[in-house]
C-alpha cells in the first residue's frame, strides 16, 4: 500500500512518467535513432534511482572478461568536477572521473576506464584510442537509448523489486516498469544468502518476464575488513563492542546486517548517494566516534566511499582512528551463473 505522501505525489509521477513514455516512443518508432557501434556493447542499468548493486555486478563482468577480451568501461562519471570525455589514468581521482569508475581503475589492470556524459561520443573516443577494443561495458545505461547495446542487463533490488514500485517521485522508478521488457537479462540482486525455491518461484511468477528474457538471482558476499591506512586485510573479522558505519550510498542495509554479526552495537551515519565529504561531515564522524563510551570500537565505510574519502582535504584526523572498508562481490544462486556465462559466450562468440 502506498504512503500518504506517495499518493499525494501521484499526479507529478504521472507527468514525469508520460514524459519518459513519449521519449521512449520516439526511440521505438525511429524518430530518435539508436547508434550501433563496431564493438560489442553490454549495458548494465536499472529502472530505479539507484542502489541496485550495479558496481559489484560491473566488477563481476570485468573480472570474467578482462583476461579474454580487450575491455573498457564507460560511465557518465556522476559527481565528478570535470566535463566531456575523460580517460582514467594513474593520476585520476574520484573528483575527475567519479567514485565508481575510480574504483574500477584502482582494482583492475589492463582495462580502459572512461567517462563521458554523451555515451556515443565516449564510445567513439575509446575506439579512436584503442581500435581493437572487443567489449565496452556501459555502466548505468538502461535509460541511455542513443546507443543500441548488444546485451542489456537490468538489475533490481530483492527488497524493492521494480514491479512493486512506481515512477518518481511517488516511487523510485526512472520510467514506467513495463519498460523492463527492453532488457535481455533481469537480475534480482541482494537476495538472502539462502534463497528458497518457493521465493524464487513467487518472484518469477510475479515479474512475468517475456519469453526472450532470462531471470537470474544474486547475493552479496563480503570480502573482509581492509584498513584504510595501508590497505591491509584483516585475517578475520574484528569482534568489537561498537562499529560506527558511515556511508554515502543509496542502500546500506545489507552491509548493516553483515556488521551486526561483528559487534554489540551498530551506529549508522548516512549521507546522500555519491556524497562528497566536507569538513563538517568529517567532524560529525569524529564526534560520533568519540561519543561512544567504549575503547573497543572502530569506523567502517564502503569501498566506494573510500574513493571519495581519499580525496577529501579534511581527512587527516580520520587517519589516526581505526577505519576500515569492506569490499564486496556478487555470487549467483543455483545454475544462474552458468546461464549468464552462456549468454556472454553466445554474444562474444564472433570476436
Amino acid at each position: 500500500m502506498k504512503s500518504f505522501k506517495g499518493i499525494i505525489l501521484l499526479p507529478i509521477s504521472m507527468i514525469y512518467g508520460i514524459v519518459t513514455l513519449i521519449r521512449n516512443l520516439l526511440f521505438n518508432i525511429g524518430v530518435f535513432r539508436q547508434k550501433k557501434h563496431p564493438v560489442t556493447v553490454i549495458s548494465v542499468g536499472n529502472l530505479s534511482m539507484g542502489g541496485t548493486g550495479k558496481t559489484p555486478f560491473v566488477e563481476y563482468l570485468i573480472l570474467h572478461l578482462k583476461d579474454l577480451y580487450k575491455l573498457a568501461t564507460l560511465s557518465r562519471g556522476y559527481g565528478r568536477n570535470t566535463k566531456g570525455f575523460r580517460l582514467g589514468d594513474k593520476n585520476s581521482t574520484a573528483n575527475m572521473i567519479g567514485d565508481e569508475p575510480q574504483q574500477y581503475l584502482n582494482k583492475f589492470d589492463h582495462i580502459l576506464v572512461a567517462v563521458d556524459g554523451r555515451r556515443n561520443r565516449g564510445v567513439k573516443k575509446l575506439l579512436e584510442k584503442e581500435s581493437d577494443l572487443d567489449v565496452i561495458i556501459l555502466d548505468d545505461a538502461f535509460q541511455h537509448r542513443w546507443i543500441k547495446p548488444d546485451l542489456s542487463i537490468l538489475l533490481t533490488d530483492f527488497h524493492q523489486l521494480y514491479h512493486k514500485d512506481f515512477v518518481f517521485p511517488s516511487g523510485s522508478l526512472r520510467e514506467f516498469r513495463y519498460n523492463s521488457r527492453r532488457a535481455d537479462i533481469v537480475i534480482v540482486t541482494k537476495t538472502p544468502v539462502v534463497l528458497s525455491p518457493i521465493t524464487r518461484r513467487r518472484i518469477t511468477n510475479e515479474m512475468m518476464l517475456k519469453p526472450y528474457q532470462k531471470l537470474l538471482f544474486t547475493k552479496i558476499d563480503y570480502d573482509g575488513f581492509v584498513s584504510w591506512q595501508g590497505r591491509k586485510k584483516l585475517n578475520k573479522p574484528p569482534q568489537v563492542s561498537t562499529i560506527i558505519l558511515f556511508t554515502g550510498i543509496a542502500n546500506s542495509y545489507p552491509l548493516q546486517d553483515y556488521l551486526k554479526r561483528n559487534c554489540t552495537e551498530l551506529v549508522v551515519i548516512s549521507f546522500p548517494d555519491h556524497h562528497h565529504f566536507k569538513e563538517k561531515d568529517i567532524q560529525l564522524i569524529l564526534d560520533t566516534y568519540h561519543d561512544q563510551f567504549t575503547n573497543n570500537k572502530l569506523l567502517v565505510t564502503t569501498e566506494k566511499d573510500i574513493q571519495r574519502l581519499d580525496i577529501c582535504s579534511k581527512n587527516e584526523a580520520l587517519k589516526e582512528l581505526p577505519l576500515y572498508y569492506i569490499p564486496i562481490h556478487i555470487s549467483f544462486h543455483h545454475d544462474d551463473e552458468q546461464e549468464l556465462e552462456n549468454s556472454l559466450q553466445n554474444l562474444l562468440l564472433i570476436i
